[in-house]
Parts: C-alpha cells; sequence; structure tokens
C-alpha cells in the first residue's frame, strides 16, 4: 500500500516535469525587450491572429459535422461501425506531410474537388481556407472522440422517456442528451483547437503562404537561427497558455455551478 502511495505520484511528477522542463526553460530565458519588440512587429501579430483565426474555425467546422457523427458512434450499430472509427483515428497514425499531400491531391487547383471549388471562386491552396482545412483534417478525431465518449456516458433511457413524454428527436437531443455531455464536448473542442494551432506538416503543404505561426517559428528559425525564432515561438505559448487555461476554468466553474 506504501508503495503504490509513493510510486505513482512520483511517476507523475517525473511526467509532468519532462512536460514542462522545456517550456519553462525557454519561457524564462526569453528577453522581455526582445518579446516586447516581437510583440509589435506586425508579421508576428499577424501569424498569430491568422493562427487563432483559422483554427476556431476549423473548430467551429468540427462542430457541426463531428458532433452528429459522434452521436452515431455512440448510440447506433450497424455493420462496418469499427472501420469507421478507425477512418475517424487515421489522421492521428498518418504522418501529416503526407496528409498535407493527400488533401493537395484532392483540392488542389487541378483535381478532382479543387477543380470544382476553383470555379465556384473557392480556392484552398494558399489561402485561409486551405489552412483551416488542413488543421480541421488532422485535429478532428480530438472532438470527435471526446464527443462520442460523452455521449456514451449519458444513459439512453433518459432520452427513451423524453421521447415517450411526447418529445421529438430533435427535442430529446438537444434538451437531454446535449445539457449532458455538454462538457465533453467542450473539452473535445478545446483540444481541437490547440491540435489545430500546432499544426505544421499539412498546412506548409497545402497553404505555405499566408502563414501561421508554426511556419513562421520554422522559417525564422531556418532562416535566421534560434535567436529569431525563439521570441516568436515563446510569444505563442504564453498566448497559448492564457486562452487554454481561461477556457478550462471556465468549463471547470461551470461545471461547479451546476
Amino acid at each position: 500500500m506504501k508503495s503504490f502511495r509513493i510510486l505513482f505520484p512520483v511517476a507523475a511528477i517525473l511526467l509532468l516535469l519532462l512536460l514542462i522542463l522545456p517550456l519553462a526553460n525557454m519561457i524564462v530565458s526569453a528577453d522581455p525587450a526582445i518579446l516586447a519588440s516581437t510583440l509589435a512587429d506586425r508579421e508576428v501579430t499577424r501569424s498569430i491572429l491568422l493562427t487563432l483565426r483559422c483554427a476556431l474555425r476549423a473548430t467551429l467546422a468540427g462542430l457541426f459535422l463531428g458532433v452528429p457523427l459522434a452521436y452515431l458512434l455512440a448510440r447506433w450499430e450497424f455493420r462496418g461501425k469499427s472501420i469507421v472509427q478507425g477512418l475517424v483515428d487515421l489522421p492521428v497514425m498518418i504522418p501529416h506531410t503526407a496528409m498535407g499531400v493527400a488533401l493537395l491531391m484532392i483540392y488542389g487547383r487541378k483535381f478532382m474537388l479543387g477543380g470544382l471549388f476553383e470555379r465556384l471562386g473557392i480556392s484552398f491552396v494558399g489561402t485561409e481556407a486551405g489552412i483551416s482545412l488542413a488543421m480541421a483534417y488532422v485535429s478532428m478525431p480530438f472532438l470527435v472522440n471526446a464527443a462520442r465518449d460523452g455521449f456514451a456516458g449519458v444513459d439512453p433511457r433518459l432520452e427513451k422517456v423524453a421521447r415517450t413524454l411526447g418529445a421529438s428527436p430533435w427535442q430529446a437531443f438537444f434538451l437531454v442528451t446535449l445539457p449532458l455531455c455538454w462538457r465533453a464536448i467542450l473539452s473535445g473542442a478545446i483540444m481541437m483547437w490547440a491540435r489545430g494551432i500546432s499544426e505544421f506538416g499539412a498546412v506548409v503543404v497545402l497553404a505555405y503562404h499566408p502563414m501561421v505561426a508554426p511556419i513562421l517559428i520554422w522559417e525564422r528559425f531556418q532562416s535566421y537561427g534560434l535567436r529569431y525564432a525563439r521570441p516568436v515561438a515563446v510569444l505563442l505559448i504564453l498566448i497559448c497558455l492564457v486562452f487554454f487555461a481561461g477556457l478550462r476554468w471556465l468549463a471547470a466553474r461551470s461545471g461547479r455551478e451546476e
């Protein structure tokens, strides 16, 4: 019993140190004056805002399309369900540069859907739409899986009771199921947004320009070295910490108030 109480906290502390030390060292060693000048750099602020905006668009699209899929995976039994689940998880396993090439060969101007969208005035190569598309592809599994687990944790009998009381399927979903698992969906949405912000491989293939923050960091490191890349990386980390800590706090506060 004593060894159990010692081993698990020690392992947890070691893992947290492995996760925190590189980030903490980079933040602490950053020169505040350089950070201030980097923040005043219009290219940097434009790139960070672009990253946050495109990741948010990808997440909103994920909510619209991913939540229905998650509900089906949690509630329905059908032939090939395990294959569908595997397809949902596939972007996590495929190298993201390969995913970027695959997207380019579908949504490029000379290929399949890309040519069709081009006629409609929509382009995915070198545009914000392409950035959001790449981010959505690689980060969608986080939202779908979290929402699926949330729906699976809601007793289906509650929906059936609502139906027997005269509720339509839509009313049962929005008034019974969704309020009981919204925290799981929000958690998945936060993870999807975070994963979209950090995406590099798929985005650099489909839309090198305009440059999102991960590409800007890589370009400055390649062109000018660590001194010019580190301030941008530190700023992105600090902004993400503020955003996601705030979102997690709001979610936890709402949970306590219920």
